[in-house]
């Protein structure tokens, strides 16, 4: 074979006359001819084997040229037949290779048919593949479509046949195929033909898909083998980076690809490489790949959740995008970051390298927690929540980032709060000190400890009173000293060598062992010359001893060594011989204090361990509190995380946690299911889930935690409770009757309980008689005896609560449509009641008023004749009274020895009285709304029975009285008569029956006003409260007594001195505007009085009262609603958030602030208010911000520019400016400030009002569009100019000016335009000097404007409030559109 086959670049370059013995195409078949040469080829493969493909490439080459227009069966055939041929190489080839023994011709014909036979195979690969996606497309179904069934069929075989392909040429080129070409350096050209089909069938859309798992992976793998054996792996990482930067959804399949080739393939090199060539990235470069910057970040996190280890060495690179732009590189390269540290850099088995790259990643994830982008904010703290739960958070770092996340739970952004919560229930879950997080009750041990810490010290102290230094230390101290002694003493001819020689005498006498340690003593005194001179002498004495052994050869350094050992001792002998021969030099202090030691450190470990769990438990306290407000944002995920989080933090016992599940408790009513539903599973996993051996015991563990929830709750707590409890005990079981059977036991004393548990109980028990009646109403006799009995004034709590109890039994809570459920009147329940209400009204009990205001609530409910039971009782509390009068008095007299008489008003006991008023109170109350609703109620029920009996008895008449009966029925007017019958008969009543002088309650009226009439009287602060309140109760009753006692209601309101009197008058006269609004309309201006209260209870009260009435349409807004703007800035936070909260109620209310707002800034700003600058602009901000429309704004600009003309000081007309800064005004605003330039040019002088509106222009200059900026900048200097000259001079000089310009226009004519013919053939005249006029100036027309009816109703909206607009039917013709005057 004299011709190689060198792999073209393009398909087309085959047929081209290459270099010399190159392989080129000889005759490209026609279509026609296919199917015949394509038999023959199949022949040829059956006779000759694989190397056939030498004779026939042109045959396959033929279909290649022609695949556009060739039938699906020959491309079918064709890649069958590569198929056999790419396989048949497969297996010959191994026994080829093998043998060693290929001439040359021979490895030139396999070399040949191997690169033929794959690019052949690849070739029509990518063609298949490209009609594949084509057909795809083209046959895309639209909605409503069905697909094509031959297409279908088609796309899932090529599916099938791709795999196949993947894998011949896989068990081609994993065979030693190199070996085949010239020093097994393979060309360019097959790597690249093989690598460009593989990346062509990744660039399918479907390839991430689950189905395309196995091609997917085969496709990894042809290409794993490619990098590991052809030398790809330089143009795998330019082609992944290629991918990534086209073709967003394969960031995951490139990471799996790099992966594998990284751990099945051994080329962890190539995951450098593709880090570095993303590192290098420029700034420029991702702006303009905006797919590409997702695509590499998707890629970064997928791979580090692969190969982190392999990441490690080349993360470097990646951290120069922490300071770049792209905030989706940044939370990759901090996931990155995490997935190590996760991964690999955990655990307590790290040398010191891995710890600093620990601490230099957290360092790194710890800055970004305060990234500039709320996304990358968020990202870190969810990789530390990550952290956190796989316990890969160092403990040294807990405090640290803990406080950082409780910082980001005020970031701006909603998914960084949610983040940060999450991260925090993290902290408490995986928390490393204790499983009870109460920093109050780690603060006793961890004083106890400190104390015991500082006595071990204190003791350590007075054991060791010197420190101890060793030999060592001192010999460094006096090392110098010594070292120029010995040289001193080493010059030749000293004289001090011989003073001591003479000094030194009977040295012989002594032994080598007590000349060393003379020596070492003579050191110790800082006698260094004696102890030089007595060592250089010494081995001149004792030449053998081991002491001085080292100084056979005198010199410095060996003197001063031998001087240390004899003053250290040997460091590295055994202690026998240390103490056998070593000299007694100075020497550490005995192990007997190294148990103390050890001791002490323990202690002071103990010490930081608790210290941190304290500052750890405070930290999660801090985070609580704001937790705690997150509960009620709009945002529905962030109260799913706070939610949970209250629940973790609860479940570790956190200090107030319990405030966060009381808190969460009122969201059971919310509108929002995901949130309802989200704080019913929480109770249930904290309350109704308990833990126990047996149902016993679980039901004590219910009723613990729920009795411990009811302790001290509000009345709103124990309403939303009811709500979930209801629900538990709706659905019997053997946990249930459990759980009443322990309450019961603790309500009826059989077990020891606290009187709070007690009352926690029977309230419980009321909340499952919600759900079921029987649970109380059976047991009914126990609660009179328990808590109704003879021991009833012990505790009237209980009693309240058991009467709150009994109350779930009766159809008002129920709402039973059927027959009322009431009791008889002789009922021993209604005897109880009767005998402890009025055995109470000559005590004083402080709970006895809530008691008797249940009980009469409960008689109403519940009993036959409440009336006459009621009438009964304030006869005989009326009685009880008076023989208290006359005791009373009796006593009095006979300690009296004067006998003056007492007016018998002074003898009466004020509390007694007190509480009888409020019994009156309570009956007037109780009675009229049994009147109006029980009574009204019963009335249509038996009416509508009796209207159902009547209709079963008689039919129609005929067909006619049928239809008349019908058509009544759909105008409403069947019942409508009987329904204003009863209502006049109830309303009769309560006028006429209920205040008769016959009745009990008349007989109580005139007491009631003498007592509220008289302060200075009666002035006991019980009697003077309990009659106000009876006093509005009666008002209740009906008009007549309201109008003869609503003046003295209201002076009550105003000139009372007890704050709990004028708190308690406005709900009351709140009740009252419900009831009566039109005699109550008039006195409006003396509730909006009280906003202003000294008291901030009283005006708590006022803010809710007020808020309910106008939120409700009950009261009209008027002007007096700037009294509640002006709590925006009330000292108590509670008031001030009660007032935002109403203006952004009333904001959603059409127009309602807009029409109010002139008339609240002229009363803010009224002199006579006195009211602070700062404090006028910060409500009105406030104000301004529910501004919105573009229309609202136009109107507000041109009412307070007209204001100006009526303001009368310096001080107004600084507020006016200052609230027109506050609009957003837009281009008509500004020109509506132009045209009202005449109501506030003379007032520019004022620094107050030029520097406002110099603001306003100065904000329309940054955002205006060339033209309008103009306009801007002449009204910004015409601003300044009269602020700096006065409005006379610039109007003189404007004067000056337009008379010059009209002279010269007079003297100067202006050049004519030239005139244009008329398309009508006839010209203009033309006009001569005489013609010319100079022109007057003339206000421009206005130009008529396309009217929308958008943009009328718009402009509608913004005028007048819904009640205000008339309701006009008849169709009216506009014929302008005109503006609307406010």
């Amino acid at each position: 074979m004299s011709w190689d086959f060198i792999v073209p670049v393009c398909l087309d370059d085959l047929v081209k006359s290459g270099a010399v013995n190159q392989y080129v195409v000889q005759d490209v078949l026609s279509a026609k001819q296919l199917p015949s040469h394509i038999n023959g080829f199949k022949a040829a493969l059956r006779s000759q084997g694989s190397l056939c493909i030498l004779e026939h490439f042109d045959t396959a080459y033929s279909v290649l040229q022609h695949c556009r227009t060739v039938d699906v069966v020959v491309k079918e055939d064709m890649l069958e037949l590569l198929i056999q041929l790419v396989r048949g190489l497969s297996v010959s080839l191994p026994t080829l290779l093998l043998s060693g023994s290929l001439s040359a011709v021979d490895r030139k014909q396999q070399l040949n048919a191997v690169k033929m036979s794959v690019f052949l195979l690849c070739k029509l690969t990518e063609t298949l593949e490209s009609d594949s996606y084509r057909e795809t497309i083209v046959t895309a179904p639209s909605k409503g479509r069905k697909k094509d069934k031959g297409a279908v069929k088609g796309l899932l075989q090529w599916d099938s046949e791709r795999e196949t392909v993947l894998q011949c040429l896989t068990q081609l080129l994993q065979l030693d195929i190199r070996t085949l070409w010239s020093l097994s350096l393979v060309e360019e050209e097959f790597v690249s033909c093989v690598t460009c089909c593989c990346y062509k069938l990744l660039e399918n859309p479907t390839i991430s898909h689950m189905k395309s798992k196995a091609t997917r992976d085969a496709i990894i793998h042809v290409l794993g083998i490619m990098v590991k054996k052809y030398n790809h792996m330089l143009g795998a990482c330019v082609k992944v980076i290629q991918l990534l930067q086209h073709f967003e959804q394969l960031a995951s399949v490139c990471a799996q690809a790099v992966a594998a080739w990284s751990t099945e393939y051994g080329v962890k090199a190539i995951v450098g490489e593709v880090m570095r060539e993303i590192g290098q990235k420029s700034s420029e470069e991702l702006a303009r790949e905006a797919s590409g910057v997702k695509a590499f970040s998707s890629f970064l996190s997928e791979l580090s959740t692969l190969v982190p280890e392999t990441m490690i060495p080349n993360i470097s690179v990646l951290l120069a995008h922490l300071e770049g732009e792209s905030p989706s590189l940044r939370v990759a390269v901090c996931e990155v970051l995490g997935e190590v540290l996760v991964r690999v850099l955990s655990g307590d088995k790290m040398d010191d390298s891995a710890r600093a790259g620990r601490d230099r990643f957290l360092d790194t994830l710890q800055e970004h927690i305060h990234d500039a982008h709320s996304h990358v904010r968020a990202r870190v703290l969810q990789v530390y929540a990550r952290i956190v739960n796989s316990k890969a958070l160092p403990l040294c770092r807990y405090t640290e980032v803990m406080e950082l996340t409780v910082g980001r739970l005020g970031d701006k952004s909603v998914h960084v709060c949610k983040s940060a919560i999450q991260l925090l229930a993290a902290f408490i879950a995986h928390n490393p000190y204790s499983c009870k997080l109460s920093s109050v009750d780690l603060k006793k041990p961890l004083d106890k400890e400190m104390a015991k810490l500082k006595e071990m010290r204190e003791i350590q102290k007075e054991q060791v009173p010197v420190a101890v230094i060793t030999a060592a230390d001192l010999w460094d101290a006096m090392k110098p000293e010594v070292e120029m002694t010995v040289k001193a003493q080493l010059e030749p001819g000293s004289e001090e060598e011989e003073e001591e020689e003479e000094e030194t005498g009977g040295e012989e006498e002594r032994s080598d062992r007590d000349t060393a340690i003379q020596i070492a003593q003579l050191l110790r005194e800082s006698k260094y010359r004696k102890a030089v001179g007595l060592c250089m002498r010494a081995h001149s004495l004792f030449p053998e001893s081991s002491f001085f052994s080292d100084l056979a050869d005198l010199n410095a350094e060996k003197l001063i060594n031998t001087l240390a050992t004899l003053f250290k001792g040997p460091e590295q002998e055994t202690p026998e011989a240390v103490t056998s021969d070593a000299p007694l030099t100075p020497q550490k202090e005995d192990g007997g204090n190294e148990g103390r030691e050890s001791e002490l450190k323990k202690q002071e470990m103990l010490v930081q361990y608790l210290k941190d769990t304290e500052s750890f438990a405070l930290q999660v306290e801090r985070a609580i509190a704001v937790i705690n407000n997150m509960l009620y944002w709009k945002t529905t995920t962030v109260v799913q995380e706070a939610v949970q989080f209250c629940v973790t933090a609860f479940e570790f016992s956190v200090a107030d946690s319990v405030c966060g599940v009381r808190k969460m408790l009122p969201l059971v009513w919310s509108t929002d299911a995901t949130i309802k539903d989200a704080i019913i599973q929480a109770y249930r996993r904290l309350y109704l889930n308990p833990h126990g051996d047996n149902t016993r015991a679980k039901a004590q563990t219910l009723v613990d935690s729920l009795s411990e929830l009811m302790v001290d709750a509000s009345l709103g707590t124990v309403q939303c409770l009811e709500e979930i409890v209801q629900e538990f005990f709706s659905n019997e079981s053997a946990l249930q009757t459990s759980v009443v059977q322990v309450l019961w036991e603790r309500f009826s004393g059989k077990r020891e309980t606290k009187a709070l548990h007690r009352r926690a109980a029977v309230l419980l028990l009321g909340m499952a008689a919600r759900a079921e009646r029987e649970v109380v109403l059976s047991n009914l006799d126990t609660l009179c005896s328990v808590a109704l009995g003879e021991k009833v004034a012990e505790d009237y709590l209980l009693a309240r609560d058991a009467l709150i109890t009994i109350v779930n039994i009766t159809d008002h809570v129920r709402q039973s449509k059927g027959v009322p459920f009431r009791l008889p009147m002789d009922h021993h329940l209604f005897s109880c009641l009767s005998q402890a209400i009025a055995d109470g009204v000559v005590q004083s009990d402080p709970h006895w008023q809530t008691f008797m205001e249940q009980a009469v609530r409960l008689i109403y409910f519940l009993a036959e004749s409440p009336d006459q039971l009621c009438s009964h009782l304030l006869q005989r509390s009326a009685r009880l009274l008076l023989e208290q009068i006359t005791e009373g008095r009796e006593s009095t007299q006979t300690q009296l020895q004067e006998g003056v008489s007492q007016g018998s008003e002074e003898q009466v006991n004020c509390v007694s009285l007190a509480q009888v008023l409020s019994l009156c109170g309570a009956v007037a109350f109780w009675q009229v709304s049994h009147l109006e609703r029980s009574v009204s109620s019963e009335l249509r029920r038996r009416r509508g029975q009796k209207e159902e009996e009547e209709e079963k008895e008689k039919a129609p008449a005929n067909k006619k009285a049928a239809n008349d009966s019908c058509v009544e029925e759909e105008l409403g007017l069947v019942g409508a008569s009987a329904e204003d019958t009863e209502a006049e008969f109830i309303r009769k009543i309560c006028e006429t029956e209920l205040l008769a002088e016959g009745n009990m309650l008349s007989a109580f009226l005139p007491l009631l006003v003498k007592v509220c009439s008289s302060p200075g009287k009666y002035s006991h602060p019980q009697l003077t409260t309990a009659a106000c309140l009876a006093l509005s109760q009666y008002m209740m009753i009906s008009p007549p007594v309201c109008k003869d006692n609503i003046r003295l209601l209201f002076t009550v309101l105003e000139k009372s001195p007890l704050p709990v009197v004028r708190a308690n008058t406005i709900v009351a006269l709140g009740d009252l505007t419900v009831r009566f609004p039109n005699i109550l309309e008039p006195w409006t201006p003396n509730l909006y009085a009280r906003l202003s209260d000294e008291n901030s209870s009283v005006r708590l009260t006022a803010i809710m009262v007020l808020t309910q009435l106008v939120l409700k349409d009950v009261m009209k807004v008027k002007g007096q609603v700037s009294e509640v703007a002006v709590l925006l800035l009330d000292p108590e936070p509670h008031i001030a958030s009660l007032a935002l909260n109403f203006f952004n109620e009333l904001s959603a209310k059409d127009n309602a602030i807009y029409n109010l707002l002139p008339d609240i800034i002229s009363r803010l700003s009224d002199p006579e208010r006195g009211m602070k600058e700062e404090d006028f602009n910060t409500i009105m901000k406030q104000l301004f911000s529910y501004i919105t429309k573009e229309r609202q704004t136009e109107s507000l600009v041109e009412k307070l520019c007209q204001r100006f003309r009526t303001a009368k000081t310096e001080r107004q007309w600084a507020d006016l400016a200052v609230s027109l800064s506050l609009l957003s005004v837009c281009e008509r605003g500004f020109k509506k400030l132009q045209e009202c330039w005449d109501c506030y040019s003379d007032k520019l002088t004022e620094p107050g009002v030029y520097q406002p509106l110099l603001s306003i222009a100065a904000k329309l200059r940054r955002r205006a569009k060339p033209q309008f900026k103009a306009q801007v900048e002449d009204y910004e200097k015409r601003l300044t100019a009269v602020h700096t000259k006065g409005l006379e001079n610039v109007e003189s000089e404007e004067r000056e000016q337009q008379t010059d310009t009209q002279s010269q226009n007079l003297h100067t004519p202006q050049p004519l335009k030239s005139v244009r013919k008329s398309t009508r053939g006839r010209g203009k005249p033309k006009l001569d000097d005489s013609d010319l006029v100079t022109p007057r100036k003339s206000r421009p027309r206005p130009k008529p404007a396309i009217t929308f009816t958008s943009d009328e109703e718009e402009e509608e909206d913004a005028v007048m409030a819904e009640s205000e607009t008339p309701k006009v039917r008849t169709p009216i013709a506009r014929t302008r559109r005109t503006r609307l005057r406010h």
